[in-house]
């Protein structure tokens, strides 16, 4: 009988990581990172969030993945409040199941209230579907703050891919290319940032000079 896609998915998933195991690339111990993969576990583990990993680590970017880069012992909320803080652009990669989960929608919600820049990436799911049901255990302020963190995401251009018919060849390269194009936006806009505020200090110190000898 012939493997369904995803099946497949997982097998070259688990191919790339015995490849990179191999060849002893090291988890990432730092929460510092470039890019926060934001993802339901049980849904994308072993397919898309794994493979963007590795896709990106072998780019020389450093992806922050749970499983990835964190260890047994470390605080949970603790390192994703400190990938998200330092992170340059956050990946949402929204599945059927993003939503059911109380820690993809803290990291969601505390990515659009950093106004971190976000790449959403909704696989095998449209962005209609993505609701928070009300099971009776949030409160009321957090059905809020994750209804609207959810909402902002939705009018926020993305990628879209189905694991049952989609190219997954062609899904990594586009996935990866919109990362780097955002990254390198980011980058650029901080650099202007640090020139701009080293030439107001070089005015301000050039103003006081002034001052000092008139």
């Amino acid at each position: 009988m012939q493997r369904s896609l995803p099946l497949l998915a997982k097998s070259f998933a688990r191919k790339i990581q015995l490849h990179y195991s191999r060849n002893q690339i090291p988890t990432i111990d730092s929460p510092s990172c470039d890019v926060f993969l934001s993802h339901r576990g049980i849904d994308t583990k072993k397919t898309a969030a794994g493979l963007l990993y590795y896709q990106l680590f072998g780019l020389g970017i450093r992806p922050f993945l749970d499983s990835r880069s964190m260890k047994p012992g470390d605080k949970l909320y603790d390192h994703i409040n400190l990938g998200i803080r330092n992170c340059k652009i956050g990946v949402l990669l929204f599945s059927s199941g993003y939503c059911e989960s109380r820690f993809c929608l803290y990291e969601l919600a505390l990515m659009m209230e950093s106004k971190k820049r976000v790449v959403p990436i909704f696989w095998d799911v449209k962005p209609s579907q993505l609701i928070v049901k009300d099971d009776g255990t949030y409160l009321e302020e957090d059905l809020q703050r994750f209804n609207w963190a959810i909402e902002e995401a939705k009018n926020t251009v993305g990628l879209a891919f189905d694991s049952l018919t989609g190219d997954w060849s062609e899904f990594l390269g586009n996935a990866s290319d919109s990362i780097i194009k955002n990254l390198q936006e980011v980058e650029g806009e901080e650099m202007e940032n640090n020139l701009k505020h080293q030439e107001f200090q070089c005015n301000s110190l050039f103003i006081s000079q002034q001052k000092l000898y008139s």
